[in-house]
């Protein structure tokens, strides 16, 4: 299964990378009327001048659930490492035929690979979605620069549906054309409900009653204000946020519920101990057995038989007696 495992990995990395920086998926081309409203919001620039760039969320999305899983694991497992119950667990766990890994670097290999296939699994989910639907962004018009005295726009009803509608940047053009689902707001709340999910369900001490709730609410709060943000710079619809919102969420869910079933399992697996055989005691063997009805009136005929024998004997030698008498 270990292996198996590795080759879905690479499966989907593969897809991701093909969808992601290669040609090999051509977007649909959607249309667009003449002076559409809709569509002629301001563009601020690069994805590189937002708020939110793409480096400080990729790296949020990559750096802190693999900090933050990596501390809770090591702290959980110093604490079982200082009790008692470490004399009576297991050292190290097989993992397949060859390799024996110690149960901490297990669990944390174990809920990382989950997450990381998480994201690759929303790129590409995200990226589908885009390359399919073609949605134009808002401001896809000011970034399109299209001619509409050539297009023939004296009515604004009149839809365009050729390519070569557009005269400006071809590479920001790709970008407005793939505005559905937003990807930004995807990762975003993946990462933001599995870690809080994780923390939720793994730290459950006294002295974390509120701790777990507080990180919970702040992860939820910077993915809903990345989407927020993806509205206000006009870079997605509040359509294209909510989309990519509910395929984050499903992932997580999915992921969390049935691959790692909630984050269960211990850092120390437990040997069970040796049941010990039920050696009955001295007053259990001093109990009487309790005998059956049938077994009763056996032995009452038993007994019954020898003073019967013993009564005709007499009554033989009586009359025996008598007889010699006279």
């Amino acid at each position: 299964m270990l292996y198996f495992q590795m080759v879905i990995m690479a499966g989907t990395i593969m897809l991701a990378y093909y969808f992601e920086y290669t040609d090999t998926f051509s977007v649909h081309v959607q249309g667009f009327f003449c002076y559409d409203t809709t569509y002629t919001k301001p563009y601020l620039g690069p994805e590189d001048s937002s708020a939110v760039p793409p480096v400080l969320l990729y790296a949020l999305v990559a750096g802190l659930p693999t900090l933050l899983i990596t501390v809770t694991e090591t702290a959980l497992f110093l604490v079982q490492y200082t009790s008692k119950e470490f004399d009576r667990s297991e050292k190290s766990v097989a993992i397949g035929d060859c390799c024996y890994l110690n149960p901490l670097v297990r669990r944390t290999v174990r809920f990382l690979g989950v997450y990381v296939f998480g994201l690759f699994t929303v790129d590409i989910f995200v990226n589908a979605g885009q390359v399919v639907t073609g949605n134009l962004a808002p401001y896809f018009l000011t970034v399109c620069k299209p001619n509409y005295t050539a297009l023939g726009c004296q009515q604004a009803l009149r839809y365009i549906s050729h390519q070569e509608a557009c005269t400006g940047n071809q590479d920001d053009i790709l970008r407005a054309r793939k505005s559905f689902p937003s990807k930004e707001a995807a990762l975003s709340v993946y990462g933001a409900l599995y870690l809080a999910m994780y923390v939720t369900c793994v730290v459950k001490s006294k002295g974390t009653r509120l701790a777990s709730p507080v990180i919970s609410l702040g992860l939820m709060c910077l993915a809903f204000l990345t989407g927020l943000n993806r509205v206000a710079e006009y870079r997605n619809h509040w359509s294209d946020v909510i989309a990519g919102y509910i395929i984050g969420t499903a992932i997580a869910t999915f992921l969390v519920v049935c691959v790692v079933h909630n984050f269960k399992g211990k850092l120390l697996l437990s040997e069970d101990p040796p049941v010990p055989e039920q050696v009955p005691s001295p007053a259990a063997l001093n109990l009487g057995r309790v005998e059956s009805p049938l077994e009763k009136y056996m032995s009452s005929q038993v007994r019954a038989a020898p003073i019967t024998l013993t009564n005709v004997q007499l009554k033989q030698e009586r009359v025996a007696e008598i007889t010699q008498s006279l």
